[in-house]
């Protein structure tokens, strides 16, 4: 083990991370993932820890992938259900965190469909003065941590496979398609990818990217090694500078131009309900990712969705299931490794050196 230091208890958002943070996010989920491809999956990392998965919303993969995680570090785990809880008899969120802690969680995992839960509970946790760690597994339409995480480990994996580290995405040019403004994923790609000097391109339509969405994210400036947000709204064209990397389109042609990699989203059905869309038909002749439209991209270009997909809307199911184009199921495989990383990360408060032994 390194003498360094992991000091972040809680992992809420990724606005604020730093470089040296991802990186070392990456170097540790590269260690896990060599200890995945064993015949004995399990290490004793956190042994004696419990992890706690709180998910006041419906998940497969993500609760999944974080019990699985849990389970290969050699973690007890706590998995909560709404239905059969006693929220129905009136029980507060809070109150169903403190029973968890009483019960002996040391981290809690969380997923909520109400932006600020998981916020809230880690200050609940801080107001008690208990060392207890909050991860944020998804919260309304603010932000999804490990998500972007496991798609950076994705990405910087295919152009590094035994070293993915920041670095390898400068001036990459990265499309992200579909329902920006409701999507809680876009959000921390789009705080992630900016980290790393890639150029990310928002494309959908008008009522789905609008233009001002964009000023709530940083153009790459730092103050003091941090993001800092940013207040002036992209126009949806390529802008000129060279210091802004986040544009917004409302084709999809201008964003997957020259694209190294391609990122769609999962629309829900209900967003034609509330007269955002007119049809999942239209949408997906207007922003469906074809096989067409990536000739539009560079040679080699990747594709990737956070699933679950909606085969012939966001993507043709031709793409999805081509292995030399698709990166879905390298994101699935990447999920375990990450949420392994991040959970011995914030439960031992330590940075591998190397590889797990």
């Amino acid at each position: 083990m390194a003498n360094a230091t992991w000091i972040r208890r809680h992992i809420l958002s990724l606005a604020d991370f730093l470089p040296v943070e991802y990186n070392t996010v990456l170097q540790t989920a590269a260690s896990f993932r060599e200890v995945l491809s064993r015949r004995t999956k399990k290490v004793p990392a956190l042994q004696g820890h419990v992890v706690a998965n709180l998910f006041f919303e419906p998940s497969t993969r993500t609760r999944s992938s974080f019990e699985l995680a849990a389970k290969r570090l050699s973690a007890d785990v706590l998995n909560f259900a709404p239905g059969t809880s006693s929220l129905s008899k009136g029980e507060t969120i809070l109150d169903t965190a403190k029973t968890y802690l009483a019960m002996g969680a040391d981290i809690m995992v969380i997923r909520h469909r109400e932006a600020g839960v998981p916020q809230a509970v880690a200050s609940a946790m801080e107001e008690i003065g208990v060392q207890v760690g909050v991860f944020n597994a998804g919260d309304g339409q603010h932000e999804h941590p490990s998500q972007a995480l496991l798609d950076l480990f994705t990405l910087c994996s295919v152009l590094d496979f035994e070293n993915p580290r920041l670095e390898l995405l400068k001036d990459k040019k990265i499309a992200i398609v579909g329902d920006i403004l409701h999507s809680r994923v876009a959000r921390s790609n789009i705080y992630s990818l900016i980290a790393t000097g890639a150029e990310v391109h928002l494309a959908g339509p008008p009522t789905l990217v609008p233009k001002l969405f964009a000023e709530y994210f940083s153009t790459q400036s730092q103050t003091h090694g941090r993001a800092k947000e940013h207040a002036t709204p992209l126009t949806p064209t390529n802008a000129s500078s060279k210091q802004e990397r986040l544009f917004v389109h409302w084709q999809i042609e201008p964003a997957l131009e020259d694209a190294d990699f391609v990122m769609t989203l999962r629309l829900q059905k209900e967003r034609m309900t509330a007269h955002l869309l007119p049809s999942l038909r239209e949408y997906h002749q207007l922003y469906g990712i074809t096989s067409d439209r990536l000739k539009l991209c560079r040679g080699g270009v990747k594709i990737l969705h956070p699933g679950p997909v909606n085969r012939g809307v966001e993507i043709s199911s031709e793409l999805m299931d081509d292995p030399e184009l698709s990166l879905i199921s390298q994101q699935v495989t990447s999920g375990v490794a990450v949420r392994m990383a991040l959970l011995y990360l914030m439960g031992s408060g330590k940075v591998l050196n190397g590889h797990w032994s």
